[in-house]
C-alpha cells in the first residue's frame, strides 16, 4: 500500500487522473492525501469533487481557501469572482451532497503513526502541532454545525493580524482560518502579512516565510502544505522540515505527488498545460524550479 500527498488540484481533473495513472494508483490499495484547494479556477471542479469523494476512506482532504470560498459562494455569502469556475458544482444535482461532504473535511490532519501533518497553507510560529490541531477543531466544529452559514459571513478579512489566546468569537475563528488556509509570510513576532503573496525575495525586508521564523514551535515536525506555487522548493525539497507541494498545475506548471510511506520521500510530477494564464512572477519561478528539479524528481 502506497500513500501519496497531492498538490493543489484546483479543478484540473484530467491532470489529476493522468498523474494517478503515472504513479499507478490503485484505489483499492493506495491512499491519497490532498492538501486543499480541490476546486476553482480549473475547468473541472465538479468532476474533481465527485472523484475525491468517491474514494471515501482512501482519501484524506484538508480544506484550502478556494474550498471555503466555494462553500461561502454556495450559501449566498460571497459573489462569485471573475475567475471562479464553480458554476457546474452549484448547478449539479448532487450539489447538496458534495457541499455537505466538503464542509466535513479537515482543516488540518495529523498522522500519529508517521508523525506527519497535512494542511493547506501554514502554521502560526507560536503554535505547536498539538495547539494547531486543537484550534483547527474549533473551526471544524462550526463548519460541521448548523452555524456554518454564519461562519461564511465573518470568514473574509485579514484582521486580526496577531494571535492572542484571548481572542474570542469570529475574530478568533477568522485568524485560525487565515493561518491554516492563507498564510505565507509573517514577521519574527508572528504578525501575519496576508497581502504578501510572491516568491521569497519579493517580500518586505522585515517579513519571513512562516517556516523560516526563528524558534517556530513546529520546526521539528514534518509538515506537508500547498497554497504557495511560487516557492522554489515546491515539489522538490524541504523548507525547514516543511514540504511544499503546490507546483502550479493551474498555471501550466506541474502537479506533484509525494510518496510519504517511504523515506526519503519520493516525488512524481506531471507537466500541465495550464488552465489559466499565469502571472509573470510565476513564469520566472517555474522556470527556475524546473531546472532545479530535474535531478531530484522521478
Amino acid at each position: 500500500m502506497a500513500t501519496y500527498a497531492i498538490g493543489d488540484v484546483q479543478g484540473c481533473f484530467d491532470e489529476l487522473k493522468n498523474l494517478l495513472a503515472q504513479i499507478r494508483f490503485n484505489s483499492d490499495r493506495d491512499r491519497l492525501w490532498f492538501c486543499g484547494d480541490l476546486v476553482n479556477r480549473g475547468p473541472k471542479s465538479l468532476e474533481t469533487l465527485r472523484f475525491i469523494r468517491s474514494l471515501e476512506g482512501n482519501a484524506i482532504t484538508v480544506l484550502g481557501n478556494h474550498d471555503l470560498h466555494l462553500l461561502a459562494t454556495a450559501f449566498d455569502h460571497k459573489e462569485p469572482g471573475k475567475k471562479d469556475t464553480l458554476d457546474a458544482i452549484l448547478r449539479a444535482d448532487d450539489a447538496d451532497q458534495l457541499l455537505d461532504w466538503l464542509r466535513h473535511q479537515h482543516m488540518i490532519f495529523h498522522d500519529r503513526d508517521r508523525n506527519i501533518t497535512l494542511l493547506h497553507a501554514g502554521i502560526h510560529p507560536h503554535w505547536s502541532i498539538k495547539t494547531a490541531l486543537q484550534l483547527a477543531a474549533e473551526v471544524e466544529g462550526i463548519l460541521q454545525s448548523d452555524n456554518h452559514i454564519n461562519f461564511y459571513k465573518h470568514m473574509y478579512g485579514d484582521k486580526p493580524f496577531i494571535w492572542n489566546e484571548t481572542l474570542k468569537g469570529w475574530p478568533r475563528y477568522r485568524f485560525i482560518t487565515n493561518m491554516l488556509t492563507r498564510l505565507r509570510y509573517c514577521d519574527r513576532e508572528g504578525k501575519a502579512a496576508l497581502g504578501s503573496k510572491g516568491a521569497p525575495g519579493t517580500q518586505a525586508e522585515h517579513l519571513l516565510p512562516w517556516y523560516e521564523v526563528p524558534d517556530r514551535k513546529s520546526r521539528k515536525d514534518t509538515i506537508i502544505f500547498g497554497h504557495w506555487s511560487t516557492l522554489p522548493q515546491a515539489g522538490i525539497s524541504s523548507c525547514n522540515n516543511a514540504y511544499a507541494i503546490d507546483s502550479g498545475c493551474l498555471w501550466g506548471g506541474r502537479l506533484t505527488a509525494m510518496r510519504i510511506d517511504t523515506f526519503p520521500f519520493v516525488y512524481s510530477h506531471l507537466d500541465c498545460p495550464g488552465a489559466q494564464k499565469p502571472p509573470e512572477k510565476y513564469l520566472k519561478e517555474e522556470s527556475h524550479r524546473k531546472s532545479r528539479g530535474k535531478k531530484k524528481s522521478t
